[in-house]
């Protein structure tokens, strides 16, 4: 089987400008980067506002391995095998971070022949969409630091400081730092620290923006810190908000691409869902709800996290009803989730995994079951799309269309398109368009002016199964302070593991009765959620012993190499 970069640099791609008049859009609806990429202006949504909504679907997962289970490859199979169909369908994901291109998981293209093209740019610098993120952001934490070294008339505490500085590559050295070191002409000492370029509530902005003076609003409402006597400081308080829109008036348009087999593909912002919001934008679900007969999107790691956040936040935010969503699963991970394998990137996978085990298939099966229960918790009809290795037996397959069924899932689908494209995911379509016209009971899991600790309660007790909550005493200082200044009626946006329902990485299955920890609380007022942060999880990632990065290189003809 050729890599995946091999698959990607041999297709032949067509005209950026064929892929937009696909959705309606005319030459002067985009502006061109090359031939295979664009920019879609925000004009259109005037435009095509009058055109009815596309059915509305959301691809998430089961707490997935290390590995992940196929999310995307799924995605993009799934919005090519409506072609298959006889439907039209759009693809809206998010652009990935260079920290995991280079870290453990190489690309994010998808994979096999469900992928988007070009690949590439995609999983690089693409439109350069984080840059002008990361330099917004950074412009800020300059213009913090040099207030306070001239004149600090806003009278801001420099220990209190919450707005920290971002790079869009893994770097754990960067985790803590302190600025300000040298003579006094360099600044005022004071610790702070980095993260990942797409936690940044910067990118979160821009992916919950809905016009650009949206964008230009809620950058001024950002929270930097607070004043002596304990008043919030904003972004427009520091005079800051308007160069960072500047920097990002561009990156407000979605980049549009296409799959292998010509779907187009809107990619926009890239937030993490264990330490963000983590979905693709609300500009590009707006945009490609009104030009296909059904949108396709994708949300980060597993139902309790990406999903949940796009049912609470993006969608109370876009005003968008979900009409289906789907769960992949795979038979390793079931696997795994009875809590006897373990997998780490980069090693073979244990022989007992890719060994026929239709009892450790069902035992692992209670996450699925949760999932499944995640969704409906929130009126939306789930579909699991079961992604097939070739070590998978029948057995294990139909014990997880099984487990799914009698679990309340509308059906599910063995999926072939990464080998097969889209025909290999022609009965996950087909169930997806029958699921999508049952009748829509969707709901938020919480009205927003609950107080911060019951909004995280009913997180913690019915998506990831806590028996109670525990919070340390910054967190419980946080909490005061966010509901003093009048922050409290903001959605929950909780940064945890991605790889258990609970707050420790290494809890398989369906834990429960357990305490979920609270170490602290940050309130990304811009974005417009309350961030509490759970366990140990850590907001700038690490790379592995051996990054991806050592992999990637350019041959003699110039040709990207070791991508993925």
């Amino acid at each position: 089987m050729k890599s995946d970069l091999q698959i990607a640099q041999e297709a032949t791609l067509r005209p950026i400008q064929e892929i937009a008049e696909m959705m309606g859009l005319t030459p002067d609806d985009i502006e061109l980067y090359g031939n295979y990429m664009a920019k879609i202006k925000l004009d259109v949504l005037e435009k095509i506002k009058d055109r009815p909504n596309a059915r509305y679907i959301d691809v998430t997962a089961i707490t997935p391995t290390p590995l992940g289970e196929g999310k995307t490859t799924t995605t993009v199979g799934l919005g090519q095998a409506f072609k298959h169909i006889g439907k039209r369908s759009i693809i809206a994901i998010r652009q990935p971070s260079m920290g995991p291109t280079f870290g453990i998981k190489g690309g994010a293209a998808g994979g096999g022949y469900s992928q988007i093209v070009p690949m590439e740019q995609f999983n690089l610098h693409l439109t350069g969409d984080i840059h002008a993120v990361s330099a917004a952001n950074n412009l800020l934490a300059a213009m913090i630091d040099n207030h306070i070294f001239h004149s600090n008339s806003l009278n801001i505490e420099p220990h209190g400081i919450s707005w920290r500085r971002v790079v869009d590559i893994s770097d754990r050295a960067l985790r803590n730092i302190i600025v300000g070191l040298g003579k006094r002409v360099d600044g005022i000492p004071r610790e702070t620290g980095f993260d990942i370029a797409v936690a940044s509530e910067v990118m979160a902005i821009l992916a919950l923006t809905t016009s650009l003076q949206d964008l230009r609003q809620r950058l001024g409402r950002i929270v930097i810190g607070y004043t002596r006597d304990r008043k919030p400081v904003t972004a427009e308080d520091l005079k800051a908000a308007g160069a960072m829109t500047v920097l990002l008036k561009e990156a407000i348009k979605p980049n549009l691409l296409q799959t292998l087999e010509g779907t187009p593909a809107l990619v926009h912002t890239g937030p993490f869902a264990n330490i963000a919001h983590g979905n693709s934008s609300v500009l590009a679900d707006l945009i490609g709800i009104k030009a296909a007969d059904y949108l396709i999107t994708e949300s980060g790691f597993g139902a309790d996290i990406g999903a949940e956040k796009f049912f609470n936040i993006k969608c109370r935010v876009s005003g968008l009803k979900p009409d289906a969503a789907v769960i992949i699963a795979t038979v390793r991970a079931l696997k795994m989730h009875t809590g006897r394998y373990k997998i780490v990137p980069g090693k073979p996978l244990d022989a007992a995994l890719i060994e026929e085990n239709v009892a450790a298939v069902e035992e692992g099966g209670v996450n699925l079951i949760k999932q499944i229960e995640n969704v409906r918790r929130h009126g939306v009809t789930p579909v699991v799309a079961v992604n097939r290795f070739p070590t998978d037996s029948p057995k294990e397959l139909e014990a997880i269309k099984e487990i799914a069924i009698a679990a309340g899932a509308y059906g599910a689908a063995i999926a072939t398109h990464w080998a097969e494209g889209g025909a290999g995911a022609v009965e996950l379509a087909e169930m997806v368009a029958g699921a999508a016209e049952e009748p829509s009971e969707f709901h938020f899991l919480y009205p927003v002016d609950w107080p911060i600790k019951k909004k995280i309660e009913i997180l913690a007790k019915e998506i990831y199964g806590a028996a109670s909550v525990s919070y340390e005493r910054l967190a419980e200082t946080q909490i005061r302070r966010f509901e003093r200044n009048g922050f409290g009626n903001l959605p929950i946006c909780m940064a945890k593991t991605h790889l258990s329902l609970s707050h420790d990485a290494k809890v398989k299955g369906r834990p429960t009765g357990y305490v979920f920890p609270i170490r602290e609380v940050r309130a990304a007022v811009g974005a417009g959620y309350i961030y509490p942060i759970a366990g140990a999880v850590r907001t700038m990632p690490g790379l592995p012993s051996y990054p991806a990065a050592e992999n990637v290189d350019i041959d003699e003809n110039g040709n990207v190499v070791g991508l993925f």
